[in-house]
């Protein structure tokens, strides 16, 4: 599906149609194309109006850090991620950007509410948006303002199973350890996005083009650093929490072991005993006496009572 979204004075017209933008020969006044999930006959017709290549959905996720943003004469290729983020499974989606003079063209696979959220803004204020440029910043700031929304998002579930484990953890265990790596994953995948986009705002900024309209990116760019600062921030909460529990899990072990240690010390000098007495020889005076049957379980019990008590006075149990 390819959208394009023409400017006349403050006016926006909206065509989903792209045959009928040819026939119309209203090229000039296209301020903006979003291409989603577009077919091979909607690039080629695309790529021979404007007479621009586009990298297909393969090539564009493959390109290398350093190369997410390409500047040539009269364009600027940018390519940036988009999170994606459902449950707390995170993903990055590339998203492709052509800036050429006043246009601007992307390609995206992935209905992604920032998109959405903008062409709710664009209809709603067109003159706000004189050119693709401007289009492209104010993407991206919503983006950048999203990312922020989920960093919040994010810090409150890392308080929430921080309650979780200094309180009533029992028989959770797994479930703790496998929120813990979620959470690590959609934090390490926010900063991730956090970066590209500050790589590619900082290069924009150093750009001989759209001098005259750079103003909101210096502002973005320290908003990125801040969330940035953030996401290192719970790292380190996810890391200590992560440490702790491992922490009160090796203690409780502890305890099952040492309660099973001193229940084997407490029964082994009454089976040791019994041992004794059941081996039937004429040699044992106290098996024919009287009373060698009551005194062997009096002597077992005594044992038994012995290491409790010395236990308790060590203040081990």
């Amino acid at each position: 599906m390819v959208n394009a979204f023409i400017k006349k004075d403050i006016k926006l017209e909206v065509i989903e149609n792209f045959s009928i933008l040819e026939e119309k020969n209203d090229t000039a006044n296209i301020i903006w194309i979003d291409m989603i999930s577009p077919s091979i006959e909607e690039v080629k017709t695309v790529e021979s109006i404007f007479n621009i290549k586009f990298p297909t959905k393969q090539e564009s996720e493959e390109i290398e850090l350093s190369s997410r943003y390409w500047e040539e004469d009269n364009r600027i290729e940018i390519n940036s991620y988009f999170l994606i983020n459902h449950d707390n499974a995170a993903l990055n989606e590339t998203v492709s950007f052509v800036l050429q003079d006043d246009l601007l063209i992307s390609i995206r696979y992935k209905n992604l509410e920032s998109f959405n959220t903008f062409i709710r803004k664009l209809l709603n204020s067109p003159r706000e948006f004189k050119n693709g440029y401007s289009i492209f910043c104010e993407i991206i700031d919503i983006r950048i303002d999203a990312d922020a929304d989920i960093i919040e998002n994010l810090s409150k579930e890392i308080t929430k199973i921080r309650k979780h484990v200094f309180t009533d953890y029992a028989n959770d265990d797994e479930e703790i350890l496998e929120k813990i790596s979620s959470f690590e994953d959609l934090n390490m995948k926010i900063r991730e996005n956090l970066t590209d986009k500050q790589r590619i705002l900082s290069t924009l900024l150093k750009s001989s083009k759209y001098n005259d309209d750079k103003n909101k990116i210096p502002i973005m760019l320290k908003d990125i650093k801040s969330l940035i600062e953030y996401t290192n921030f719970n790292f380190e909460r996810l890391d200590y929490l992560q440490n702790i529990f491992i922490g009160i899990l090796s203690i409780e072990q502890n305890k099952v072991i040492k309660m099973f240690t001193i229940v084997n010390v407490v029964f082994l000098p009454p089976t040791l005993i019994a041992s004794i007495y059941g081996m039937n020889f004429d040699i044992l005076p106290e098996l024919h006496w009287e009373y060698g049957y009551l005194f062997s379980i009096g002597l077992m019990i005594l044992s038994s009572i012995t290491p409790i008590w010395i236990f308790k006075k060590k203040g081990w149990i």
